[in-house]
């Protein structure tokens, strides 16, 4: 048996996606978001509007977008609920460090443990949403997060998922199969 809910995103998992910039005055200035995903081999889309980060990254033309992680789910957590048009010293309150990107004018926080370094490529525009697209021009990781070949391990990265059903978060869990392996039982 089943139940109508009416319409939300229903979209689940979401991820939990630290989105950092420069402020006008220099400042590091980071909003957690959950609408954003991958839209190429090197490309993310971020549906983020009306933020402080939208205008420093329209200023910047740069942005980095880390995985939020277990160890630092309070953080993550504050920079969703706290605005940086707001609380000028939103950064500074959580204790995290940031560096300056090698690769683009935005900040990469040394504490989460994967990082995308973007460049800005446009803005799209559809139905109320906007959707802020970016080039990756380089992803950085904390040594700890790789496996014995250098490669990012999922399980070691420890990300939190966001629920917006229930208004929490959540470790990524257990292996459930192999891509492009479990189905061929299929064929």
């Amino acid at each position: 048996m089943r139940k109508d809910l009416g319409v939300f995103p229903g979209v689940f998992p979401m991820p939990v996606l630290m989105i950092a910039t420069y402020g006008e005055d220099g400042s590091v200035d980071v909003m957690n978001a959950a609408w954003g995903t991958a839209c190429g081999m090197d490309k993310v889309a971020l549906c983020i509007y009306g933020h402080e980060t939208n205008k420093n990254i329209d200023r910047t033309k740069a942005f980095t977008v880390a995985i939020a992680d277990a160890a630092h789910v309070a953080e993550a957590d504050y920079f969703g609920i706290v605005s940086g048009g707001k609380v000028k010293d939103k950064f500074a309150r959580t204790g995290l460090t940031a560096t300056r990107s090698k690769w683009v004018n935005a900040p990469v926080i040394e504490e989460f443990p994967l990082t995308m370094e973007c460049e800005y490529v446009e803005t799209v525009n559809t139905e109320g949403v906007q959707c802020v697209v970016g080039r990756i021009v380089n992803v950085t990781a904390r040594e700890e997060v790789l496996n014995d070949r250098g490669k990012v391990d999922a399980a070691k990265l420890d990300a939190i998922l966001f629920d917006q059903f229930g208004r929490k978060y959540y470790k990524v869990g257990d292996e459930a199969g192999g891509a492009w392996k479990a189905g061929k039982k299929l064929m």
